[in-house]
């Protein structure tokens, strides 16, 4: 690929939000583009439930952007946290993204940039339009679009990638539902024969002795139809004729194993507590804060970290990361615990030294009061921590005691 060639494709990204021409991607998808979902996430109950509970999870975390640990706000930070296009919130963007990856292993959107190359929208895209590629020449990776208005290419500081685990030699994420595929089909046979064999009726044998004569048998046959379509009622066995109910093979248990085997190989794949699939049996945790705390470092933290490093590298411009500006979600409250476990946190943060009654009134969502509140704290019992040690309770006394010795 020649440089002119390069350079016309990263143009035509970077300014295909000021040029109005693409801005709502009008001429990319028509309605076509949405259709109909007949996909896993929509005719699955367990895919269903657990992309479901890791999108939402992911998407409500508080996003900041921080400078040296204070927040800070910025155009591309605004863009991102309040409107990452005209036609979504922050919440409702994150959310399609996080979809996308579960779904599909892939979660892309486009940074539209304006004139001044700053983040003017970041719209997200179905993962079955794009195509990664490496630019052989230089060995950039790029992203190809395939819309109904033509093809286009985003070099990768234009497109935000999420995904979930690749190879050495793979830029596409592995996806879920396709690990899962064995498991879906063995779990869907099962549920079609357990309705199959729960639709049917019931079966029954009957047996003549040699001395019943035509016109009886007609008879009883006769009853005996009246009854089966009935569905119930009374049934008179007559002499020398045995009814006796077919067994039928089908046990409810059955069902019951297969689907915890389902809800438990999914869980695996996604990485998440069983329990969070409404499946208690064999859990060992004391507490409901245990399995949060390994929800939040074996499934969420990964998740978010990756968000994190896409957002820091491609929405930030160098000179501010080295500046000391970075985005970051706060896991506080996914690990905040109990009533009794927050109390006995604040209560040994603020006579440690470590936490200002300011900021436990923050982390309650109660408004600051300023003062003696916004300062550090030591026991002893209770001095603000930059003060003389002479001036506490004793003080003097003990100065006195050294002084006459």
């Amino acid at each position: 690929m020649k440089w002119s060639t390069r350079a016309k494709m990263a143009m035509k990204a970077a300014v295909a939000g000021w040029r109005g021409q693409g801005f709502d991607f009008s001429s990319w998808f028509g309605r076509t583009f949405w259709g109909i979902d007949n996909s896993k996430l929509a005719n699955n109950e367990t895919i269903f439930s657990v992309i479901s509970r890791l999108a939402n999870t992911v998407s409500s975390l508080p996003l900041k952007l921080y400078h040296n640990y204070d927040s800070v706000i910025n155009q591309a930070a605004d863009v991102l946290i309040n409107a990452p296009n005209q036609n979504m919130s922050g919440f409702d963007f994150i959310n399609k993204v996080e979809v996308s990856r579960n779904e599909h292993g892939n979660g892309y959107a486009v940074i539209m940039r304006d004139i001044r190359m700053q983040v003017e929208a970041i719209i997200p895209i179905d993962p079955t339009y794009v195509t990664p590629f490496l630019n052989t020449d230089d060995d950039t990776l790029w992203y190809e679009i395939r819309g109904t208005g033509g093809t286009y290419y985003f070099h990768n500081m234009n497109m935000l990638h999420v995904k979930h685990i690749t190879g050495s030699s793979r830029w596409i994420g592995l996806s879920p539902i396709e690990v899962l595929k064995n498991t879906l089909q063995y779990d869907k046979a099962v549920q079609e024969f357990s309705l199959s064999e729960m639709e049917k009726k019931e079966s029954f044998k009957l047996t003549y002795d040699a001395n019943v004569d035509e016109g009886k048998r007609k008879a009883v046959i006769n009853d005996f139809r009246k009854f089966y379509k009935e569905n119930g009622g009374i049934l008179f066995q007559e002499p020398g004729v045995t009814i006796d109910e077919i067994e039928r093979k089908y046990v409810a248990s059955d069902t019951f194993m297969s689907e915890r085997i389902t809800r438990s190989r999914v869980a695996n794949v996604f990485n998440v507590p069983v329990s969070f699939l409404n499946d208690t049996e064999g859990q060992s945790y004391s507490s409901n804060e245990q399995m949060m705390i390994q929800f939040v470092n074996m499934t969420v933290l990964p998740i978010i970290r990756q968000y994190e490093h896409e957002f820091n590298r491609k929405l930030l411009t160098e000179k501010d990361r080295k500046e000391g500006y970075y985005f970051k979600f706060n896991l506080g409250g996914l690990l905040r615990g109990d009533t009794t476990a927050r109390t006995a946190f604040y209560q040994a943060g603020i006579r440690s030294g470590f936490l200002e009654q300011d900021e436990v009134r923050r982390l309650e969502d109660l408004p600051p009061r300023g003062g003696n509140a916004a300062k550090l704290w030591v026991s002893g019992d209770l001095y603000p921590i930059d003060m003389d040690p002479n001036q506490r309770k004793g003080g003097e006394k003990q100065n006195e005691s050294k002084t006459e010795e």
